[in-house]
C-alpha cells in the first residue's frame, strides 16, 4: 500500500509537471507569435520612416531650392534697381516730432538752426563764388545775361541739394535755405541791374517753374546713363539749342565727376562749414579721384 501511494504521487507530480511544461510552451509559442508581430510592426514602422523622411527630405530639398531661386530672384531685383549713389537710411523720428513737422512746423535738428542757416549760405556762396561763369558760357556758348548766370547757378545748387539731401532731415532743412539764398541774391541781382519789379515778378516766376522742372529732369539724368542726362542738359541748360555736341559732352563728364566729388566729402563737415570745392571745368584727367581736403569748423565764426 505504501508503494503504491508512492507510484500514485509520483504519477500525480509528473502529470502536474507535463503540465506546467506544457503551459511553459504554449506561453512562448505565444511570446513568439508576440515577438515575430512586433518585430514586424517595427520594421514596417522603421521602413515608413525612412519614406517618410526621405519624402520630407525631398520636400527640404526642394523648399530650398525654392527659397534659393526666391532669393536669387529678389537679389537679382534689387540689384537692378539700385543706383549709382546710395539711398541713405530713414532717420528714426519721434511721434512729438512728427506732429510738429505736420503742423508745418520744423522738429529739432541735430545742429542748432542758425548754424545750419550760415553753413546753408556759404555753400551757396560757393556755388556762386568759386564758379568760372566766364569759362562756362565761352564752353558752352552761351550769352552773357542774368538767364545764363541763373542756369549755371542752379546746375551748382542742384548737385549741392543732392548731396546734402543724404544726412538726413538736418540735410534737407540746410537744403531749403539754400534755395532760399538763391532767390535772394536772383532778386537782389536782378534789381542791380534795373529791371521793374513788373518783369521782375514775371520773371522769377518763369525761374521758378524751370527751376523745379531742371531738378526733376537732372535727378533723372545723375540716376540714369549718360544719353538721360544729356538731354537733361540740353533742354534746361542750353534751352535746347546746342548743335555742336562737344559742349553737352563736356558738361555730362562735368556733371559725373563734381557729384562723385561732392559725395567723398564729409557730411558732418558740410553740415558745420558749408565749405565746397569745384573741379575745373576742363582737365586733363577728368576721371581721376580727388581727395578732398577738411575743411577747419571754426564755432566763433559762425
Amino acid at each position: 500500500m505504501a508503494a503504491l501511494a508512492r507510484a500514485v504521487s509520483c504519477q500525480a507530480g509528473v502529470t502536474q509537471w507535463i503540465a506546467a511544461c506544457s503551459g511553459l510552451l504554449q506561453m512562448t509559442a505565444v511570446q513568439g507569435q508576440c515577438r515575430r508581430m512586433l518585430s514586424d510592426i517595427f520594421q514596417r514602422r522603421k521602413v515608413g520612416q525612412v519614406r517618410l523622411s526621405e519624402s520630407c527630405g525631398g520636400l527640404v530639398q526642394a523648399s530650398g531650392a525654392i527659397m534659393h531661386q526666391n532669393r536669387w530672384l529678389y537679389n537679382t531685383n534689387k540689384h537692378l534697381s539700385a543706383k549709382d549713389s546710395l539711398q541713405p537710411s530713414e532717420e528714426k523720428v519721434g511721434a512729438f516730432t512728427r506732429i510738429i513737422e505736420a503742423m508745418g512746423f520744423t522738429g529739432p535738428l541735430k545742429y542748432s538752426r542758425w548754424k545750419i542757416k550760415v553753413a546753408a549760405l556759404r555753400m551757396y556762396t560757393c556755388c556762386v563764388e568759386k564758379t568760372d561763369y566766364e569759362e562756362f558760357f565761352n564752353r558752352c556758348q552761351m550769352p552773357d545775361t542774368l538767364n545764363s548766370w541763373f542756369l549755371v547757378a542752379q546746375l551748382h545748387v542742384w548737385m549741392c541739394l543732392v548731396r546734402m539731401k543724404q544726412e538726413g532731415r538736418t540735410g534737407k532743412y540746410m537744403c531749403r535755405y539754400i534755395v532760399h539764398c538763391m532767390w535772394e541774391d536772383v532778386e537782389q541781382r536782378a534789381k542791380v541791374m534795373g529791371i521793374s519789379s513788373v518783369v521782375l515778378k514775371q520773371d522769377l516766376r518763369s525761374m521758378v517753374e524751370n527751376f523745379y522742372a531742371a531738378l526733376f529732369g537732372y535727378d533723372e539724368g545723375i540716376l540714369s546713363d549718360d544719353h538721360v542726362l544729356a538731354a537733361a542738359l540740353w533742354r534746361n541748360l542750353f534751352n535746347r539749342n546746342c548743335e555742336d555736341p562737344r559742349p553737352l559732352e563736356l558738361l555730362v563728364e562735368y556733371v559725373r565727376k563734381q557729384v562723385q566729388h561732392l559725395d567723398a566729402l564729409s557730411g558732418e563737415d558740410l553740415l558745420l562749414t558749408g565749405e565746397v570745392s569745384w573741379r575745373p571745368l576742363v582737365e586733363s584727367d577728368a576721371r581721376s579721384i580727388l581727395k578732398p581736403l577738411s575743411p577747419v569748423y571754426n564755432d566763433e565764426g559762425l
